[in-house]
């Protein structure tokens, strides 16, 4: 008998730069055979560069956009990468972050601990800031109680982990 699967389905990344978010994200989408919600930034950022606050802010409604656009889905990044992301930059979160993360849902969400090996890529902007900004990852996840869980370790481990948890 083939298993039914739910109405909605969507399942999330989110951590620190190069933590292993956009190779798990396309891996998943691939063993689910779900709709893959690339991380908009890399997109927007290839033609705008340096950038300023309202940039942030386009990249963050379009990421809200595209990542609600499907009930069956594997989002490469959300509102908690923004929300560190311009808190970082700009010392604050804004209200329209905010106000965007409010509204965000996922069956699922995948916290990715920055234990890879770190990857030179010009988009990114901390390569020794990785452990705090996991930090801040946690800190903000908790202090708005959004559930969870954090895969750490070899990617076949997180692999595993990744399948026994959407099993449940």
């Amino acid at each position: 008998m083939e298993k039914i699967k739910p109405k909605a389905l969507r399942i999330a990344f989110t951590g620190p730069e190069c933590s292993g978010k956009s190779t798990l994200a396309q891996w998943l989408s691939n063993e689910l055979n779900f709709s893959l919600v690339p991380e908009f930034a890399r997109r927007y950022l290839a033609d705008n560069q340096p950038y300023v606050r309202e940039d942030l802010h386009a990249i963050a409604m379009s990421q809200f956009t595209q990542n609600h656009e499907h009930n069956q889905c594997v989002c490469d990044t959300e509102m908690t990468v923004m929300r560190i992301w311009e808190q970082v930059k700009y010392g604050e979160i804004s209200t329209y972050i905010e106000e965007l993360t409010s509204f965000e849902t996922y069956s699922i969400l995948f916290l990715c601990k920055p234990d890879f090996p770190w990857e030179d890529d010009p988009l990114r902007e901390h390569p020794e800031a990785r452990n705090e900004l996991f930090e801040l990852y946690i800190k903000d996840l908790n202090n708005r109680q959004v559930p969870y869980h954090t895969l750490s370790g070899a990617l076949s481990a997180r692999k595993s982990e990744i399948l026994r948890l959407i099993r449940h």
